[in-house]
């Protein structure tokens, strides 16, 4: 993938939380301030209608990633690149909302991302009225019952309020809300996860085809590897605020390089019994406040040696995947060769 093909490019991107007590609390005890870094230099490029997906452990930075993109978050450290456009330089509104209107959010809740005040029909004009992007009541209502029809509803459906939804039907709502505006592009945190496996199938399926309809470019966070399979065209594998490797989807589902990808797809149940020696992920993430020296993941790691402890990896190229990992440039892993899919892959969609 070339750099021309990115519709958006994130380089050495971090955003540090200050957690410390209040100052008397420091002043009085003698506490230096507390910092914890959720995002610890990502960089990786999301082509042009692609799905770039971001999957880890909990707490790993996924979500905190996907509000910097959108400028929820102000990051620390780094540049977001959309389109060639750095947002740090976008001072005004006027240069804002040219670019912020090409960019949407798909929240994880569907229950806590609609206003339980307003009718459907308002929540999914207000980006169409805030965008000025049409004129007259008439002209935006037809508008609305398109985008309702595009997701799977009745135009009717307009007139209700969220309460009267399921939670896949809300969840419709919400991709139509964030189409209201003409995206290119879609930030989906975790748009599934709370949505039974069914229900997941059926909002997988129409992402999908909204994106070969318009064209959109996804970057998709989830930690259900499955959902990710199906979904994505590249995978970035998030630790501990770090990318550790990233690739497309095949490359990294049949031959992972770093340990911890490793682990977690051997955490898939082995439906055919092969038989392949599996290791589990062991031990606990540690405190992200005060994370490990070296690679973040080297006290979980049977291949860590002094180097690891020491030294930050950076991510290099190897064959068609970016890595972090100083064993995987050593050689000091076995060959390990995945086959197959994710084992409730074919249920999910």
């Amino acid at each position: 993938m070339s750099a021309n093909d990115a519709l958006v490019s994130l380089s050495d991107l971090s955003k540090d939380f200050d957690v410390s007590p209040p100052f008397l609390n420091r002043l009085i005890e003698r506490q230096d301030r507390l910092l914890l870094k959720a995002v610890d230099g990502v960089s990786i490029d999301i082509p042009r209608g692609r799905t770039f997906s971001l999957v880890g452990e909990s707490g790993c930075g996924k979500s905190t990633v996907a509000r910097l993109v959108v400028g929820l978050y102000t990051p620390t450290r780094g540049r977001i690149l959309f389109d060639d456009i750095d947002m740090a330089t976008l001072k005004t509104q006027a240069e804002i909302e040219p670019v912020r209107k090409r960019m949407q959010m798909i929240f994880q809740d569907p229950y806590a991302s609609l206003n339980p005040r307003w009718r459907v029909s308002d929540i999914i004009a207000e980006p169409i009225r805030a965008h000025k992007l049409l004129s007259g009541r008439d002209t935006i209502a037809r508008r609305v019952g398109e985008l309702l029809v595009q997701v799977g509803l009745a135009a009717a459906d307009g007139v209700k309020f969220p309460h009267e939804f399921s939670g896949g039907q809300r969840q419709r709502i919400s991709i139509a809300r964030a189409l209201a505006s003409q995206p290119e592009f879609l930030i989906c945190d975790e748009p599934t996860s709370a949505l039974d496996v069914s229900v997941q199938a059926q909002i997988l399926n129409l992402m999908k085809g909204l994106q070969r309809q318009f064209g959109l470019t996804y970057l998709f966070i989830s930690h259900d590897l499955a959902v990710v399979y199906h979904i994505s065209d590249y995978v970035g594998v998030m630790y501990l605020g770090r990318v550790v490797e990233w690739s497309d989807k095949r490359a990294l589902f049949q031959r992972p390089w770093h340990p911890y990808t490793r682990m977690l797809l051997d955490a898939i149940p082995d439906l055919e019994m092969t038989g392949r020696q599996r290791i589990p992920v062991a031990g606990e993430v540690p405190n992200p406040i005060h994370p490990p020296t070296g690679c973040h993941f080297h006290p979980r790691c049977p291949y860590a040696n002094d180097r690891c402890r020491n030294e930050v990896p950076t991510l290099v190229h190897k064959e068609s995947s970016e890595v972090a990992c100083h064993a995987v440039l050593e050689d000091r892993l076995p060959e390990v060769t995945v086959s197959g899919e994710p084992a409730n892959a074919t249920a999910v969609c």
